[in-house]
């Protein structure tokens, strides 16, 4: 009970100090909000993209093209050899005849493709590998390339592939955003706490010689830059969800120019909490570093 009676007056003593100046507690509450609403909400907007590629992306597949004139025994040979593939999960034949019906139906293709002498299209057959890792993939795809009937490989959702590796590089960057700005974050709170022992010197000196523990010295300034970082990472909370609410409704009318359904949503209650926390553990690590030093 004397130790959680001992840290309730150390956090009702921080909490006088932070409104005794309350314009200095303001701006250095805005300034850790801005460090840490930077990554929050690069966090949030590749999550998004993220279970958008999830969604739309399907499992690799390949087009394996014959020539235009290659006969259909040809054709059937190819994707019974085709089955014999250990990389091959399924195969799916595209006759040219099929892909010249459906082309037909497409609205000024119609009158073209009727002027043509004769079939452009060659037969086609769709191979869903067995495993989708890249490097199977490339593999197969190296195989039936050399074969001396196929005119063409074509790999699909290279597309997906590309987004994901960026996708990848972009939170390796957010990552190391986060990582350069909490460290700044504990700089603040550092250089808040010093100004703060500063400004106390002389009650810090009393109360030395009166017996005061470290510990009873460090406690209030710990409470301090913990509050401080909590107040940083609500101001972080609130710009992330102002912004996803500014920028919901034109995000969703930019993604579904190109028939994308994305809607931002706002941060989930365990992202929430994780964002407070690490700014408060953030603040406290700040102070603890600064009393460190002053006390030694």
């Amino acid at each position: 009970m004397n130790w959680l009676r001992s840290h309730w007056k150390a956090c009702k003593l921080a909490l006088t100090r932070l409104t005794a100046s309350p314009l200095n507690t303001l701006l250095s509450m805005l300034g850790i909000g801005i460090a840490l609403a930077l990554p929050a909400g690069g966090q949030l907007l590749l999550t998004h993209v993220s279970a958008l590629i999830q969604g739309t992306a399907a499992t690799p597949q390949l087009t394996v093209f014959l020539a235009v004139d290659a006969e259909r025994k040809l054709t059937q040979g190819i994707e019974a050899r085709l089955k014999q593939q250990a990389e091959v999960g399924k195969t799916q034949l595209l006759a040219r005849e099929d892909t010249l019906a459906r082309m037909k139906k497409i609205e000024g293709l119609a009158d073209v493709i009727t002027a043509l002498p004769k079939n452009p299209f060659p037969d086609a057959i769709v191979v869903t590998p067995s495993d989708d890792a890249p490097a199977t993939i490339e593999r197969l795809a190296t195989t039936v390339r050399q074969w001396r009937e196929v005119e063409h490989v074509q790999i699909d959702a290279n597309w997906a592939r590309r987004l994901a590796a960026a996708i990848n590089l972009a939170r390796t960057g957010v990552l190391l955003l986060a990582t350069l700005l909490g460290i700044g974050l504990v700089t603040i709170t550092f250089n808040t706490i010093r100004l703060q022992v500063l400004t106390r010197q002389a009650e810090v000196e009393v109360s030395r010689l009166l017996g005061a523990t470290d510990a009873f010295i460090r406690r209030p300034f710990l409470w301090y830059g913990f509050l401080l970082g909590l107040l940083g990472g609500i101001a972080a909370w609130l710009i992330v969800v102002g912004a996803t609410l500014w920028l919901r409704l034109p995000v969703a009318e930019l993604a579904q120019l190109y028939g994308l359904d994305l809607m931002l949503a706002l941060p989930t209650s365990n992202a929430s909490l994780a964002l407070l926390a690490t700014a408060a553990l953030l603040g406290w690590l700040g102070a603890a570093l600064s009393m460190r030093q002053h006390l030694r």
